[in-house]
């Protein structure tokens, strides 16, 4: 049976790199029913936090990605934290001490350091000397006895090692050339790479799928696990995902916790979406996939060996496209925290009923459920619901009349457009002050005036919004209600007196 594993380390919040990780081992466990292992390597005492592991659960869950064994659910080959499984650890070191595989290295990092200066002065290439390699037991024993502090390293065999990759192929790697390794700072302490191998070994994992930057690890386990008799999984790296400048994927030019896109207003199925297309496609131009999609479809021969360019606008268009297909009445509760969280809106005892801070009147949710109908469109991000809304949520937009005037229009020929507009308004009974019968209004009363449309839905537009770029005046005028409408209408006009 195909088992995978995803193994982030609670040091930090979910790295999108991370994540996309641990997705496409989900989607290679599904394609291939097999199983999705979690374990979360909480060796780093120092650096670890229950926080950062809380973070990385609730993020691959609101992903969708679901594992069959981990520290949550339990499983056969548990424990799943790394914490809890330092006395397996200790049992594996000991049967490499026995083999001969293991010494132990007093060199401080001061003398290390000292040692890489020198080599590369000399223009070698900075290893580690092997000065403690060849120590006695009794010359161990007196460094230990003079409270010298050790680590445990891995000498490795002088050999070739060939990682056929499912991914780049056949990489070939002249083990005399890499350093005897650390592997524990001591039997109790046991460092990544021998940790990792007695995991994956112990929780029978057929497929190590990672980034591209564990590449230098792998000849290292490998021949760890030859040292220990332990069968070898296949390998898969993953190109990395990189900046618009082709540098590695910093903070520094785009978020990289995936929460904080879920924050940002980011659906799930649009980062799924965007996230699997990172390094990976189908073999057609399709783009939009749904998770059940990618469960049939993902497979390793997909998977682009060059880096995949994180692309914001990309990501915002596929989010868009997820916003435009949600129902309108789930839409609104997504929003509403948007609202909430930036004090347009403040809860009351009913569900269906907030109050504004702009106005301190009330709003229901079925006005809510008008207005983002009638921002759907132009909404990019969940967050993006509070901007351009603003003109709902306040007694008068604040706006420089000079906004109000429809290319070359004087002062009085503003005023005369909004005269106009204010007399046909006025007609209209407030329960028929609907969109359809504005437009049939308006529109019949321009052409019997001989004016342009511009001249007189331009200032309405800008009088009930207070923004340049807006939605029809036809469908603001019907939440704003008819009231709150003339007035607005009225103000604009006071500006040019």
């Amino acid at each position: 049976m195909v088992r995978v594993r995803m193994a982030p380390s609670p040091t930090g919040y979910l790295h999108i790199g991370n994540a996309r990780t641990a997705l496409y081992n989900y989607l290679f466990a599904k394609k291939n029913n097999g199983v999705l292992v979690l374990r979360v390597e909480d060796t780093d005492k120092e650096r670890s936090k229950k926080e950062y592991e809380d973070d990385i659960l609730e993020g691959l869950h609101w992903l969708g990605v679901h594992w069959n064994e981990g520290p949550d659910v339990g499983g056969e080959y548990g424990p799943y934290r790394q914490s809890e499984r330092l006395e397996l650890y200790k049992k594996y070191l000991k049967i490499l001490d026995e083999k001969g595989y293991l010494y132990r290295c007093y060199c401080t990092e001061e003398e290390l350091e000292k040692n890489r200066e020198i080599q590369m002065l000399s223009k070698q290439p900075p290893r580690y000397s092997g000065a403690c390699s060849a120590l006695s037991e009794e010359e161990c024993a007196v460094r230990e006895k003079e409270g010298k502090a050790s680590t445990l390293r891995f000498r490795i065999p002088h050999e070739q090692i060939r990682v056929s990759d499912l991914i780049r192929g056949d990489i070939d790697f002249d083990m005399s050339l890499l350093d005897d390794f650390i592997i524990a700072k001591d039997f109790d302490t046991p460092l990544y790479n021998f940790a990792v191998v007695v995991d994956d070994y112990l929780m029978k994992i057929t497929h190590v799928i990672r980034g591209e930057d564990h590449i230098s690890n792998t000849p290292k386990q490998i021949a760890l696990c030859r040292a220990l008799g332990f069968d070898i999984p296949q390998f898969a790296h993953l190109p990395l995902i990189l900046n618009a400048d082709k540098t590695k994927l910093s903070k520094r030019q785009n978020k990289v916790s995936l929460l904080e896109y879920k924050k940002d207003g980011y659906l799930p199925e649009a980062v799924l979406n965007f996230f699997v297309l990172l390094g990976w496609g189908s073999g057609d131009d399709r783009e939009l996939f749904t998770l059940k999609d990618l469960e049939s479809l993902f497979d390793l021969s997909g998977v682009h060996r060059s880096g995949a360019v994180f692309n914001m606008q990309k990501l915002d268009w596929f989010n868009a496209h997820y916003i435009r297909q949600k129902p309108i009445n789930e839409l609104v509760d997504l929003c509403i925290p948007y609202f909430l969280s930036v004090n347009v809106l403040a809860k009351t005892e009913s569900a269906n009923v907030f109050r504004s801070f702009g106005t301190g009147s009330e709003i229901s949710k079925d006005t809510l459920t008008q207005i983002l109908t009638l921002e759907k469109e132009r909404i990019k991000r969940l967050s993006d619901c509070t901007v351009g809304t603003e003109y709902f949520f306040v007694d008068q937009p604040f706006y420089n009349k000079d906004i109000l005037r429809w290319k070359q229009m004087s002062d009085e020929d503003v005023k005369t457009a909004l005269f106009f507009v204010d007399e046909i308004l006025q007609k209209i009974d407030e329960n028929h002050f609907t969109a359809i019968q504005l437009e049939s209004a308006l529109k019949a009363a321009i052409v019997e005036s001989g004016k342009q449309n511009g001249e007189i839905l331009w200032p309405l537009r800008v009088a009930l919004t207070g923004l340049k770029a807006s939605p029809s005046p036809f469908d603001v005028a019907p939440i704003l209600g008819k009231q709150k409408t003339i007035q607005r209408i009225i103000k604009a006009r006071s500006l040019f007196s």
